[in-house]
């Protein structure tokens, strides 16, 4: 038997245990760090509203989401229609008198976006005005 394969032996073994304790400490040390990150990356979560749209107001005028989450909306009104638009979202729905219209879409974008009714059946429309918030994750 030759001495290179026992050299070799001597050599590889060796650092092959260096290797395997690093990947030890590696995996101990991630395992540590996993609760505070998972914490941190909270999952996205479905948030539902009910929107009244009323002369001349939303109800509520603000609402506030977490980035990703899935918004639920139910849109109603009880005296003239109304709409509820968000020109950030590309959402403009209308509701009319003892509806309700439900929708949902994906809050990918984090900021604060303004909604409002586009319609022009009477003129305290135009100061129909509310919030949305997103907040980044």
């Amino acid at each position: 038997m030759s001495k290179r394969p026992a050299r070799l032996v001597r050599l590889v073994v060796p650092a092959a245990l260096v290797l395997a304790a690093f990947g030890v400490l590696a995996a101990r040390h991630h395992s540590a760090a996993t609760p505070v990150a998972a914490a941190a990356l909270q999952e996205p979560k479905q948030k539902e509203f009910t929107i009244s749209a009323h002369k001349y107001g939303f109800s509520p005028q603000q609402f506030e989401v977490q980035q990703d989450d899935l918004v639920k909306i139910a849109l109603q009104t009880e005296d003239i229609p109304h709409s509820f638009t968000i020109d950030g979202y590309r959402i403009a729905k209308r509701v009319n008198p003892g509806q309700t219209v439900v929708f949902e879409f994906r809050a990918d974008q984090a900021g604060k976006f303004p909604f409002y009714c586009n319609l022009k059946i009477d003129e305290g429309c135009k100061a129909m005005r509310g919030e949305l918030i997103v907040r980044p994750r």
